[in-house]
């Protein structure tokens, strides 16, 4: 907290003036003069949501963000600016910091030249020592000779400017057709196939299902079929397995979308993959599109650290929305994450991921269903689930697959022996479990408990409140 009595009378007089815009600037840029870093950037922000367009209060914060070392924050939050011509020039030597803090000498030698080019009185020798040189002058190609591309990456023909948030390692891939290396299958399995998770069954019907199988009564009240829901949870909770079963209920294409379906090494085609992917589930409708592990697609874009990365959430974003209102009418989104708290903000909003579920690891009841579904195909004895279940305390469905895994090996080691298929019984799948240990559950729990007492201002970990303060786990 700032100690100087200006600054306290001017922090006074915001607090009792909140909308005065003249009054937030000159506060935040004091702070900023004046080393409070935090502060400054508390004020900004809030000095942001009275004008979200204004250069001058966004060159502050990305300031803020710079001499805080969050050198991503500062480049996404003056990347709008830095998109059009004529930007002011004191935000070119704010991203030249930003780039060169993230590596990019050459980017941000650029970003620095151009600035100064603009407004000498913003040249700073000690940021030009550490820019790297300017590029070599460029050479015509001689007569009869083609005209190259130059340099490696940027893709940039000889005399125009260097384009600074191409990395210097990617090679952006020659135009082509879109084509998603997704599968559209029908899962064979439905709601009968997952054990407990009534609540979130529930949820899902609501949402998804009821939708497409009532398209009538739906839309009497102005709702179409289609949508986005965010299954988050500890790992091996079954997720996965719900959402497959989600689709065979409804009897739906299914696209299970891997990371490697997406992501690419050359600059456009992630984005590219992603719209293929959607047009592919378009076509297939009704369909449940499956995004496993979607943080990694969907994070949060202040954390990125290059600016064609952040392009991959803008257009993963586009897609939820779609061109039109009926675009993804019949198109089920589904995403499942581990680590919920980082995915940008945006995708929370109505329309797209609005409705978070969790997805908890499994009761006493539902580990016992889960442990019946698991042997069902398995010569059994007289069998005592329940009492398994007892002794497995926070183990989640991946776990109770591995103690059944377990007990079959040492059993078919017995019947190989024996010369016949012998049965497996309540003690055999109580011995697996004494070496069976709980993966997941007590970790993924101490990082929730962080976000649900420690970061939870709007209010979207409520539905973990009961499980961190109320003892269920």
């Amino acid at each position: 907290m700032p100690d100087d009595a200006g600054l306290q009378a001017l922090r006074e007089a915001a607090r009792f003036s909140p909308d005065n815009l003249p009054l937030r600037r000159h506060l935040a840029a004091q702070l900023l003069a004046q080393g409070y870093l935090a502060e400054a950037e508390a004020e900004y922000r809030a000095a942001l949501l009275l004008a979200p367009k204004d250069p001058d209060i966004s060159a502050g914060l990305a300031e803020a963000f710079v001499r805080q070392s969050a050198f991503g924050a500062a480049l996404s939050a003056l990347e709008p600016f830095l998109a059009a011509p004529g930007y002011p020039p004191r935000m070119g030597v704010i991203a030249a910091r930003a780039l060169l803090g993230e590596g990019d000498g050459t980017g941000a030698a650029y970003r620095y030249r151009d600035a100064v080019s603009r407004d000498p009185s913003l040249a700073d020798p000690d940021l030009a020592a550490r820019l790297a040189p300017p590029p070599p002058p460029a050479q015509p190609p001689a007569p009869g000779q083609p005209d190259h591309a130059q340099p490696y990456g940027h893709g940039r023909p000889y005399g125009q400017p260097y384009q600074p948030y191409a990395p210097p390692q990617p090679v952006h891939a020659p135009p082509g057709v879109d084509q998603s290396t997704a599968e559209v299958e029908r899962p064979p399995v439905t709601f009968a196939d997952v054990a407990g998770m009534e609540a979130v069954k529930e949820s899902l019907r609501v949402k998804l299902l009821l939708p497409v199988q009532q398209p009538e009564l739906f839309a009497a009240y102005g709702k179409r079929s289609g949508g986005g829901v965010l299954l988050y949870g500890p790992p091996g909770a079954g997720k996965t397995h719900l959402a497959r079963a989600a689709a065979g209920e409804l009897g739906a294409s299914f696209v299970n979308v891997g990371l490697a379906d997406i992501l690419d090494m050359y600059v456009g085609s992630s984005e590219r993959n992603l719209r293929a992917t959607f047009e592919m589930a378009r076509r297939n409708r009704p369909c449940v599109l499956f995004f496993d592990e979607v943080d990694a697609l969907a994070a949060r874009r202040s954390d990125m650290r290059q600016a064609h990365t952040r392009q991959l959430v803008n257009q993963f974003l586009a897609e939820l929305d779609g061109v039109d209102e009926h675009a993804n009418e019949g198109v089920l989104v589904l995403a499942a994450t581990n680590a919920p708290w980082y995915i940008d903000v945006a995708f929370r909003r109505p329309g797209r991921f609005d409705q978070l579920v969790f997805v908890p690891p499994p009761d006493t009841a539902a580990r016992a269903a889960i442990l019946r579904i698991l042997c069902r195909d398995k010569p059994l004895a007289e069998m005592d689930f329940d009492a398994v279940a007892r002794v497995t305390e926070q183990f989640v469905g991946a776990d109770l697959k591995g103690v059944v895994d377990r007990a079959v090996e040492a059993k078919l080691h017995q019947s190989i022996s024996a010369g016949r298929p012998l049965p497996m019984s309540t003690p055999d799948l109580l011995a697996a479990a004494q070496t069976v240990r709980p993966t997941s559950v007590r970790e993924w729990l101490a990082t929730a408990r962080n976000y649900v007492l420690h970061a939870n201002e709007s209010g979207a970990w409520d539905e973990l409140m009961p499980w961190i303060k109320g003892g269920k786990w």
